[in-house]
């Protein structure tokens, strides 16, 4: 058996009941996780289309891990305009016995403010430049640098970033992170990334969450569809 790990299922706290009418709860996603948990392995991949509650997943994942919302490692408070959903405060993460607690947050649409956040808050150590490399590789060397060993890593559409070989980069590292012992939640729309080797594929849409294999999802099926025949998808946008 491997290490435990940090989060091994996410339900509702019943301490903490969602109130009347909270939109989140109307997300078929979210109240599939509110009403039945969710199981997660050492790496889980989030498909589907957007507005389907992945990132409300992931961000709540995250914050009731004790991330910021803007991303950051766990205890992290770069924030500019709060903007995140209050599931997280109804969530109860049951953790792994001697599971890690370090974790980090890779939120895609903020991560412009992280890097300032960071530049007026310096560690200990030189930081990285990040405002000065261009947008793929200030992803993968946070990435690179933060996401290593034994912890929790959520990622929300790292692949907004990143060229196809700057997501096999990525793909590589994620690969050996959780070799090496750590969990990585991912939610993505690149098909590419969805081939992380070993993880659970899990589509949320308007049926809630449905395991699939990754050659089945609507993601790889529609991706692999356009690129046989570009024109049959082309002619539609024209009609």
């Amino acid at each position: 058996m491997g290490p435990a790990l940090p989060v091994r299922r996410v339900r509702a706290d019943d301490r903490e009941p969602v109130p009347p009418g909270a939109w989140f709860a109307r997300v078929p996603a979210v109240a599939q996780v509110l009403r039945d948990g969710w199981e997660l392995g050492p790496a889980t991949v989030l498909v589907g289309d957007n507005g389907a509650g992945k990132s409300t997943l992931v961000e709540g994942l995250a914050m009731a891990f004790g991330m910021g919302a803007e991303g950051g490692s766990t205890g992290a408070r770069a924030r500019t305009r709060a903007s995140e959903s209050a599931l997280w405060r109804h969530l109860l993460l049951e953790r792994g016995a001697g599971g890690s607690r370090r974790g980090f947050f890779l939120r895609a649409e903020t991560m412009h403010g992280y890097y300032t956040y960071l530049e007026e808050n310096p560690a200990r150590g030189p930081e990285a430049a990040f405002h000065e490399m261009s947008h793929g590789e200030s992803f993968l060397e946070v990435v690179q640098s933060r996401m290593r060993g034994r912890g929790l890593y959520v990622l929300d559409e790292p692949e907004s970033a990143l060229s196809f070989t700057g997501c096999l980069a990525l793909l590589a590292h994620l690969r050996g992170v959780v070799a090496g012992g750590g969990q990585v939640v991912l939610s993505t729309h690149s098909p590419l990334l969805a081939a992380l080797p070993g993880a659970t594929v899990v589509e949320v849409g308007d049926h809630g969450l449905r395991e699939t294999a990754w050659e089945d999802s609507e993601l790889v099926v529609s991706w692999r569809g356009f690129l046989e025949a570009p024109e049959r998808y082309l002619r539609r946008l024209a009609d």
